[in-house]
């Protein structure tokens, strides 16, 4: 049995995914003209993603990587959050971009965009491909989003389910049989309560 047999529904297509970071890139180019920004990218599920994003920009800028992981009590967040990985460079008087795969509740990037601030970087944003907002419980500043998706469980182009699932070229809802659970408890659990 194959990944592509697990899926109910593909919600974004990889057509449709090239388009929305081909646009993404182009505005911030647009929006850095002059400067040199710096991409931060949450690993893992965001690999893919600010891999293409940073083919799409077309002034100099930096990649560097930061890991979090959020704990959680059954399958919802704690709000306490640790670094698993931080930055290899200072972003102190830079222009820093945070490229993530999906904002769900805000718990995460709240808590990250703060531990960024006092870091003094000249500006600090963030670029999300996926916006879950019936999710949110806290407010997080998306200055360049690509698409913004309903309360569904969803994986591919680095979004995972038990590690499967990232290498798949577009966006798609799993079958509720995959995870076992209830949309919400998943989509928790997967995202890791982000």
């Amino acid at each position: 049995m194959g990944l592509l047999d697990d899926i109910d529904e593909i919600l974004i297509p990889e057509e449709a995914l090239r388009g929305r970071v081909r646009e993404l890139g182009q505005a911030i180019s647009k929006d850095y003209d002059g400067k040199e920004p710096l991409l931060v990218g949450i690993l893992t599920g965001a690999v893919l993603f600010v891999s293409d994003l940073m083919r799409q920009i077309t002034i100099p800028c930096h990649l560097d990587f930061m890991a979090t992981s959020s704990y959680a009590e059954a399958t919802t967040s704690s709000g306490v959050v640790r670094i698993l990985k931080d930055l290899d460079q200072p972003i102190e008087g830079r222009h820093v971009i945070v490229v993530d795969d999906i904002i769900d509740t805000g718990l995460t990037m709240d808590y990250l965009l703060e531990a960024l601030k006092t870091r003094y970087p000249a500006s600090l944003r963030v670029c999300a491909l996926l916006d879950k907002l019936p999710r949110r419980l806290r407010y997080v500043p998306i200055d360049y989003r690509g698409f913004e998706i309903p309360d569904k469980f969803v994986v591919g182009y680095g979004l995972d389910f038990s590690g499967r699932y990232r290498n798949l070229p577009f966006i798609c809802v799993l079958k509720p049989e995959i995870y076992g659970e209830s949309r919400t408890e998943a989509g928790s659990a997967a995202s890791g309560v982000r």
